[in-house]
């Protein structure tokens, strides 16, 4: 299963501790994860030399093939917006989870497309466990 992994960059590094959770319990799992270098310290060192609309096209490509998206939503982002909405438009099932208390966008949390799911988490322990049960909902465990 391949899995497109969607956190904030420009808008902060907040979560980063919880990126890397997901991150690595999903490689842990054997679930390809194109994106997982986003989770790494020095991501925006590497992100940033690199041209939008590659950026744009690269990522875009990602999502198309990819089989699920898992986005941290805790820190608001345009582009984990823009993935996401871009992903329930094709039909791919999205997981947005996020620290609980956290604001979250209204278009996030209000969103009641059958392809998306919302999860909170009190402690950063947990994520992985949501993840899990994400992905055996999709494999229909």
């Amino acid at each position: 299963m391949k899995v497109y992994f969607s956190c904030s960059l420009t808008g902060g590094r907040e979560y980063e501790e919880v990126y890397r959770l997901i991150v690595k319990h999903l490689l842990k799992c054997g679930y390809e994860v194109p994106t997982a270098h986003l989770a790494s310290p020095g991501v925006m060192e590497v992100e940033k030399v690199i041209d939008a609309k590659e950026v744009y096209h690269r990522d875009i490509e990602w999502i198309d093939h990819c089989d699920a998206v898992i986005a941290e939503v805790s820190t608001p982002s345009h582009g984990v917006g823009y993935e996401i909405a871009y992903a329930l438009g094709l039909g791919k099932p999205v997981l947005c989870c996020y620290k609980q208390g956290v604001n979250v966008s209204k278009m996030i949390v209000g969103n009641d497309s059958p392809n998306i799911t919302l999860d909170t988490y009190d402690h950063n322990f947990q994520v992985p466990d949501m993840v899990d049960s994400f992905i055996d909902r999709l494999r229909g465990d």
